[in-house]
């Protein structure tokens, strides 16, 4: 597993804890940013990661900004993208079963370094079920060929 992972200033924090896990998991990143502690704009970086998720470069992406808001609306304008904003270990589970998400958006104001942590962990981990909710996601990448 590849994945991309970033923050807007609003997230450097539990970007920084973020990749401390995957480096305990022994999962291949790569740290698109941001570098700094000034105020820069979400979706410079969570378009680029969305972009490289879905045009194969990377299996999954992990965004972190102030809420997950703004991440999480910027990422899922890319085609193909399934970005779910996660706060709770329950959603964390059921949007890789259910959703087949392939973006996991957080906000640093919202949760704590811990619960990040422990969230992206089960997401990362859980695989998606397929059958029912195959036909769901299919609707979806249906109406996205359709629609753009």
């Amino acid at each position: 597993m590849k994945v991309a992972i970033a923050s807007d200033h609003g997230g450097i924090n539990i970007r920084e804890e973020l990749k401390g896990l995957l480096e305990e998991l022994g999962i291949e990143y790569v740290d698109f940013g941001c570098e700094c502690n000034t105020s820069v704009d979400y979706p410079d970086f969570a378009l680029p990661v969305a972009e490289k998720v879905a045009n194969g470069e990377f299996d999954k992406a992990i965004l972190v900004c102030g809420t997950g808001i703004g991440m999480s609306i910027a990422a899922n304008k890319v085609k193909g993208i399934r970005c779910a904003l996660v706060h709770d270990t329950f959603s964390a589970k059921a949007t890789r079963e259910h959703n087949d998400s392939n973006i996991l958006a957080m906000g640093e104001r919202v949760i704590g370094p811990g619960l990040a942590r422990e969230i992206a962990k089960i997401w990362l981990s859980t695989d998606f079920e397929g059958g029912r909710h195959e036909n769901r996601i299919g609707k979806i990448k249906k109406y996205e060929e359709e629609h753009q």
